[in-house]
């Protein structure tokens, strides 16, 4: 009866899990975060200590000797920690793009190099250190609703992530984006 009532118990625990899991997940909505809203980003802990956020937003055709095929973004994104000790850092940053009928834009890495050195997306930050850094993307002109999206980790973090319960990597769970359309530039203007 022992093992029954065991093999009952974790059967009735998955199932809850389950349910929690994509019930959260379908009930999530996609943000949008304004100008200097930041996110945050959990560890293996689940410690949020780390944060990013877009602090501005500029649009040109030429960096450097490069011309864009579109128009250029360059997006400064602010990356900061609230920990009161350790000393922590994102990892595998994958920056990307995506527009209103959700076609995803890689980083023009040729572009940034015109920009010149800057610091790492991984760099390892103390407490209530911060650092900034301009990505690019090449966007053809007239993108409408462009939309930055920044995950980090590793693989096995992901495969983490995708059971946790409420988490934006969770199964079917929807992103939390920067919104880098005009609008949202200018009215950081203000």
């Amino acid at each position: 009866w022992l093992r029954n009532f065991v093999f009952g118990g974790v059967a009735v625990w998955f199932a809850f899990s389950a349910v929690m899991l994509f019930g959260s997940s379908l009930l999530s909505r996609e943000t949008s975060l304004a100008l200097n809203e930041p996110k945050e980003y959990c560890g293996f802990y689940f410690d949020c200590h780390m944060h990013a956020a877009v602090s501005d937003v500029q649009k040109t055709k030429t960096i450097g000797n490069r011309t864009a095929n579109g128009e250029f973004y360059i997006v400064k994104v602010k990356i900061f920690s609230d920990a009161r000790k350790a000393k922590l850092g994102l990892i595998t940053v994958d920056a990307h793009v995506v527009d209103a009928i959700n076609q995803p834009y890689a980083r023009d890495m040729l572009a940034e190099d015109q920009i010149g050195d800057q610091p790492p997306f991984e760099k390892q930050i103390s407490p209530d250190e911060r650092f900034e850094k301009q990505i690019v993307f090449d966007l053809p002109a007239g993108v409408k609703e462009p939309r930055l999206d920044i995950k980090e980790g590793y693989g096995i973090d992901h495969a983490i992530e995708a059971v946790l319960i409420g988490d934006e990597d969770s199964i079917l769970h929807k992103r939390n984006y920067f919104d880098i359309s005009e609008q949202n530039a200018l009215a950081g203007v203000k």
